[in-house]
């Protein structure tokens, strides 16, 4: 079991107070799986918190020194429920050191660059670009959208034989054809 000293141990405190707890010691207490699980953690997250649901705080305090001296961990804080305790990472497990940015950059101006060959269907033409109402106009976006629109929806009325001031969409279905044959 390692042992920190107080600068260390309010860091990881500090580092723990957004974590979630990643394993539950339940009513079975602490079997085999529950110190492999924090085992697996321990080497993934280095500082790890814990929940136990017992309701006993002598038997979570017994709880945190059994884990910390079977996993050669170091406890860090025993608050309420929860175990907060870290390990530092093994050595010998670690992955290889990834490139450098830059590195990765000059190989890449290295390497020969491929071309690709042009499409031989013709672009597309460009879009005209959108129609702005003069600097000057007091009308602003709002106002603009509202014009447009009333001009579409009475043009559209009046192409499907709507009666003046009703939408083509009010002359659909059963009420409609009430309004249909009122307007005839």
């Amino acid at each position: 079991m390692e042992t920190l000293t107080p600068a260390q141990r309010r860091a990881f405190r500090a580092k723990a107070h957004h974590l979630h707890p990643v394993v539950s010691i339940g009513q079975h207490g602490l079997t085999p799986a529950v110190l492999r699980e924090i085992d697996v953690n321990l080497k993934a997250h280095e500082l790890i918190k814990i929940r136990v649901f017992d309701g006993e705080r002598a038997t979570r305090a017994g709880l945190m020194s059994e884990i910390c001296t079977a996993l050669g961990a170091a406890p860090v804080q025993h608050l309420g429920k929860l175990l907060i305790v870290w390990r530092a990472a093994p050595t010998a497990d670690a992955p290889a050191p990834r490139p450098a940015k830059s590195a990765v950059k000059s190989a890449a101006r290295k390497a020969p660059q491929v071309r690709r060959p042009r499409s031989p269907l013709p672009r597309a033409p460009a879009r005209p670009p959108r129609a702005r109402a003069p600097t000057g106009s007091p009308a602003g976006p709002k106002e603009r959208r509202r014009d447009a629109d009333a001009g579409r929806g009475a043009a559209s009325a009046v192409r499907r034989g709507a009666p003046h001031g009703k939408s083509a969409s009010s002359q659909k279905g059963a009420s409609g054809a009430r309004r249909r044959r009122k307007a005839r």
